[in-house]
């Protein structure tokens, strides 16, 4: 966990879970597994199991951590907290009653705000009615590339406040997705030495798309070899926008 991030569009970091598995496109340069590597060549006690080569790596395999739950409580002060930046809450190898265990504490500190962002939205629109939704849960997904704009149909299942989309990696023109019942959009290039450049195309499509829908636009990054190499600019411009919760979708959750 981090009690500050470097990530633009969210304050702090909390990670009950670490590790993953590459899924999709978007994961194939994977920060997060990267910096696993590093984290357990330096000792780090949560990054010492090596997931399956194949698909993770050197201290990236999926492991939760019951004694990072109580995180958020510590945390007097609100903050906007990235859930898990380190792995996917909705991974096959997270136990339900592990998934619930989080969605409580989220519920029981109202003072954050929470981002969960995922690849495998499938399996928490399965569990949406078992868990419980308060109007501090956003919930996203990653959409890279055309071939996964099927999440966000399963996004528009879930009765969050606010649903949002990360194109980030943003890996090809989105031009035809399906933006309804979408709060939020992030967009950005990708970073690291194997960086896949971005069409300033694709952005400017998205952010006109957002404009026209009134979806607040957040551009994250153009990418580089550094995730600050090529700034945020767009045409001269910031987007920063950030949405406003919408609870009456929560009377469609279990609470």
């Amino acid at each position: 966990m981090a009690d500050k991030s470097a990530i633009e569009w969210t304050e702090a970091t909390w990670n009950p879970t670490t590790g993953c598995d590459r899924i999709s496109p978007g994961c194939d340069n994977c920060y997060a597994l990267a910096l696993a590597r590093r984290l357990k060549a330096m000792g780090n006690p949560k990054y010492q199991s090596d997931g399956d080569s194949r698909t993770s790596g050197e201290g990236f395999a999926l492991t939760t951590h019951a004694d990072a739950l109580d995180i958020p409580r510590r945390w007097t002060r609100p903050r906007t907290i990235f859930v898990n930046s380190m792995s996917d809450l909705f991974h096959a190898k997270v136990p339900d009653d592990f998934i619930a265990q989080v969605f409580t504490v989220m519920t029981e500190t109202p003072h954050h705000t929470y981002q969960v962002l995922t690849k495998r939205p499938k399996r928490l629109a399965r569990m949406a009615d078992r868990l419980q939704w308060t109007e501090n849960i956003w919930i996203g997904v990653s959409v890279e590339t055309p071939s996964q704009a099927w999440r966000l149909d399963s996004l528009r299942e879930i009765p969050a406040a606010v649903r949002f989309v990360s194109a980030e990696p943003l890996l090809d023109c989105l031009a035809d997705i399906n933006l309804s019942g979408v709060d939020w959009l992030i967009a950005g290039g990708e970073s690291g030495i194997n960086h896949r450049p971005v069409n300033p195309d694709w952005v400017r499509l998205l952010r006109d798309r957002c404009r026209e829908e009134e979806i607040p636009f957040f551009f994250k990054q153009w990418g580089g070899r550094t995730p600050k190499h090529g700034g945020r600019e767009l045409d001269g411009a910031v987007y920063s926008e950030v949405p406003e919760p919408k609870p009456s979708r929560l009377a469609l959750s279990p609470l």
